[in-house]
């Protein structure tokens, strides 16, 4: 069958081997870091041959096709020799796509990703359909490919995934938004990010389905580039320019197939950018001939995705929100945007290009003050201390909490929204989340 070596030994990368196993290659598998005692376990009970701490140069080279895990940058040393020797290189989803006949529904976007894919898939549950959720979120798809039998899966996917996708199709393409992030990832080119996205609509024929958000100025300039086979779906804010999704007088309506509509303060997701989110996991389901019902009752009753805008609690009249999953500035723009009491805000980490001046104006409207949480906070002081408000500078997650009830007053929000990566301090944004959670329950 030919020999295929796995590079990095997460989620994606264990279901990667396992899948490559089951069908019958020669599979090996390398780490340059530690790879997870859970991780190592399943490797061993698969009999599938492994390293961590260093690559094997002769157990690589020789592979028929690398799968690379997405967290590993394209110009890696061990990438690059790879690429010199011509092996292809593609993701776990590719990789899995090949050895399933199920519909995919794909949701990509510079925010909203998570929420969209998690409601999504609570209204296939909710449906009674045989439905597996992967990608960015739960369960490597490899892994349930190699495991389970579903008919639908929701797959969560980031540009990193997107870069090494080549023959996959998304029977359903949604696309949120497109705004500025990982732009370190991209030799700081807007574009190279953007043609990463957009890679979700490859592949698509007149039997799929495109939803978009049309009222994105980036998306409208690049669908002009475009000859796009699958049915457009856009949906936009309000009722215009032909979308088929929208709120109209508070009232969320979808067009077509079904017609569906619900007042807009019944919906469970509150903020202008879960109205995005909740059109776009609408429409998905009703393409997919879910009931019209079953969509309803599901938009009612969701209950949110943990580390997004997430309440953690009350102390001393001061609400705790945690929003880990703000890595960018366009997401802190929504969640400052939504906030409706003076808030405290903390904001830092690993900067992947950020321009903060997206979010300037709603910090000098709705901040209190500023807590920095990072290693490297300089170029956060260099733009937010001339808006001279108070501000505090943390580099660890307990000295960050105790600033920000130190300048918190009853009826405030603190909200941890910030802007950045979490490699510098924290494991991952879970890890981030989990801390401030934490510690705000030891206040």
């Amino acid at each position: 069958m030919g020999r295929i070596v796995i590079l990095g030994g997460g989620e994606s990368g264990i279901g990667a081997a396992v899948l490559a196993q089951k069908k019958g290659f020669d599979v090996f598998l390398s780490d340059k870091g530690t790879i997870g005692e859970s991780y190592r376990e399943m490797l061993s009970q698969y009999g599938i041959p492994f390293e961590d701490g260093h690559h094997s140069e002769e157990l690589i080279l020789n592979a028929d096709e690398v799968i690379k895990s997405p967290g590993i940058p394209n110009d890696a040393p061990m990438i690059l020799k790879v690429k010199d020797k011509q092996i292809p290189i593609i993701s776990e989803i590719e990789f899995a796509g090949r050895y399933t006949h199920a519909k995919m529904i794909c949701i990509t976007g510079s925010n909203g990703k998570t929420t969209t894919t998690s409601l999504i898939y609570h209204i296939f549950k909710s449906a009674g359909y045989n439905v597996g959720l992967a990608g960015n979120i739960g369960r490597s798809l490899a892994l349930q490919v190699a495991e389970e039998d579903f008919d639908y899966y929701v797959i969560e996917l980031s540009s990193f995934q997107l870069d090494n996708m080549y023959d996959f199709r998304a029977n359903v393409a949604v696309l949120l938004n497109i705004t500025p992030d990982h732009l370190d990832r991209y030799d700081f080119k807007m574009q190279n990010y953007v043609d990463a996205k957009m890679r979700i609509i490859q592949n698509q024929t007149k039997d799929d389905a495109f939803i978009y958000w049309q009222d994105d100025p980036v998306i409208a300039k690049e669908l002009k580039k475009y000859k796009i086979e699958s049915r457009l779906c856009p949906f936009s804010e309000i009722k215009e320019n032909g979308a088929i999704a929208y709120i109209n007088d508070g009232v969320y309506e979808i067009e077509y197939p079904t017609p569906i509509n619900m007042e807009q303060e019944e919906l469970a997701l509150t903020g202008r950018h879960n109205i995005y989110n909740q059109l776009a996991a609408g429409i998905s389901a009703n393409l997919m001939g879910i009931d019209g019902k079953i969509i309803v009752k599901s938009l009612k009753d969701f209950k949110g995705v943990e580390h997004r805008l997430e309440k953690v609690m009350i102390v001393d009249g001061v609400q705790y929100v945690n929003d880990s999953k703000a890595t960018n500035v366009n997401a802190c723009y929504y969640a400052l945007e939504s906030m409706k009491t003076p808030t405290v805000l903390i904001l830092g980490g690993k900067d992947k290009g950020n321009d903060y001046n997206e979010i300037k104006e709603l910090v000098k409207e709705k901040c209190r003050a500023l807590v920095y949480l990072g290693v490297d906070n300089q170029k956060l002081h260099d733009f937010f201390d001339p808006l001279e408000l108070p501000v505090a500078d943390t580099r660890s997650m307990a000295d960050c909490v105790k600033a920000c009830q130190g300048f918190a007053q009853p009826g405030d929000t603190v909200l941890l929204s910030p802007c950045c990566a979490s490699f510098d301090l924290f494991h991952n944004m879970e890890d981030r989340g989990e801390q401030f959670k934490e510690q705000v329950k030891k206040l």
